[in-house]
């Protein structure tokens, strides 16, 4: 094609790069997030339409090209219309390691066409880019298995696990250096296939509540991996583009890690030493004191103020529209109900947000757990819905327990909780919640969407 001068291609690259910054800036509030969304979208659609005009296709290159376009919109957008809330998380994951994939695959057609020869600092930017796009798309691919349950979500360690990770890690950047160096294609492919096998080394002993926040950092991975092809190609859009997936998915990683009040090492390495989530499925037979509707309306009738705190119950019951219409009765009642979100609610940072959203909740009901837990002493009721691990008092008592230091909404010190479960089954974490045998405490069991619609019904009785 090549119908337009690089210089006007550079120019329309800065462009798109503008378009990202300002997509983040957009992202960074709920009132903005649509239009950041747009813009962002519309840089993506920019750059490949420069790349596509500013390229010189060779022989069959033009078809190739052509076709690939054609496939990632038949695949991608049908996928995007029909994925469910509850799914986000594996299309992230999803994502993230065809972006890890794309960049590595980048890297071994740059070692083809160099053939040994290229600039000192392009050649070990390549290889940085093979390694690191490589453990994204193996890493990426099995999260998306786990948090799929096409496999066990519980964590899995090799034999001999830190021997063999520490000598496939090892290999992988033995090879890397060979690649750097030489520019050796070869060298260039054995680094690739040592760098899948990293990312599933990497995945495999993490299980249950981890899962997301290796998801981030993959994420991250990605980004690296995308910035180092930029900047081997070189690509200033790619290296832009790349950067600020890094940097973002970094901040996210911290930031979800910290509310977990986990490490990342320990995240990563902790099943190693029996440190990680278990992601147990048993049901406990322990006694329980049941509620019906009735029960549930009339406690939150009287009281003065009501705290709910959605789950990922919640999202798997498409229950936010009915959660919607109990708060805004209760509001119009005069009682002060508001939505307690915990960080790590859902399975991704800012889940719940968005599901409510949906349900058209004002943003200014949404509470921070931390601000929520400063009047917590104070609410009459708690209404937990669909949540589990996030309310588990085991995280500040328990030193065993998986989720020990995580911060929590602290539902145990109001008056009275009622939680809406639809089974006995443990959170996400695969641990025990005391909470639920507390004196003060009443589960009503069920569908989410179903318990809420009948606690709504019930509410309007009295």
């Amino acid at each position: 094609m090549n119908v337009i001068a690089p210089d006007i291609a550079a120019l329309g690259y800065l462009v798109a790069a503008i378009c990202f910054i300002l997509a983040l800036k957009g992202l960074s509030a709920p009132r903005t997030a649509r239009v950041g969304n747009l813009v962002g979208a519309a840089g993506a659609l920019l750059a490949v339409v420069i790349a596509f005009l500013s390229t010189d296709f060779v022989g069959p290159n033009l078809i190739v090209v052509l076709v690939a376009l054609g496939l990632g919109v038949l695949i991608a957008v049908p996928w995007a219309r029909i994925v469910k809330m509850t799914d986000l998380p594996q299309l992230v994951a999803i994502f993230n390691g065809v972006g890890g994939g794309a960049a590595a695959t980048v890297g071994i057609m740059e070692l083809t066409e160099w053939g040994g020869a290229s600039t000192h600092l392009a050649t070990p930017a390549t290889a940085f880019a093979v390694l690191i796009g490589a453990v994204s798309f193996s890493g990426s691919m099995l999260t998306f298995a786990k948090l799929q349950e096409l496999m066990t979500a519980r964590p899995i360690v090799v034999p001999a696990a830190p021997a063999v990770m520490g000598g496939t890690m090892l290999a992988s950047l033995i090879l890397a250096i060979v690649t750097a160096v030489t520019g050796n294609v070869w060298a260039g492919v054995a680094l690739l296939v040592t760098g899948l096998a990293s990312g599933v080394l990497l995945v495999l002993p993490v299980g249950g509540a981890d899962v997301p926040i290796v998801i981030s950092l993959l994420n991250a991975f990605t980004g690296l991996a995308v910035a180092a092809s930029g900047f081997a190609m070189p690509n200033t859009l790619l290296l832009v583009a790349g950067t600020l997936v890094g940097a973002s998915g970094s901040i996210l990683t911290m930031a979800m890690a910290n509310a977990m009040g986990r490490s990342v090492a320990g995240i990563l390495f902790g099943a190693l030493k029996g440190g990680s989530t278990a992601g147990s499925t048993q049901a406990s037979d322990r006694p329980v004191r049941r509620a019906q509707a009735d029960d549930v309306a009339i406690a939150l009738a009287y009281a003065s103020r009501v705290v709910v705190v959605p789950g990922y119950g919640l999202a798997v019951a498409q229950a936010q529209h009915t959660c919607a219409e109990l708060v805004t009765e209760l509001r119009e009642r005069g009682v002060d109900a508001v939505y307690g979100i915990h960080p790590v609610a859902g399975r991704m940072p800012g889940h719940m947000n968005v599901l409510l959203a949906e349900a058209n909740v004002p943003y200014e009901l949404l509470i921070e757990a931390e601000d929520v837990n400063a009047s917590m002493p104070s609410t009459d009721v708690v209404l937990v819905v669909g949540a589990n691990d996030v309310v588990n008092p085991a995280a500040r008592s328990d030193t065993s327990a998986p989720i020990y230091g995580m911060p929590i909404i602290n539902a145990d010190q109001a008056g009275q909780v009622f939680f809406l479960k639809r089974s006995m089954r443990p959170g996400f974490a695969g641990i025990e919640n005391e909470l639920l045998f507390a004196e003060r405490t009443q589960l009503l069991f069920g569908d989410a969407k179903e318990s809420l619609g009948a606690v709504v019904a019930a509410l309007k009785e009295v």
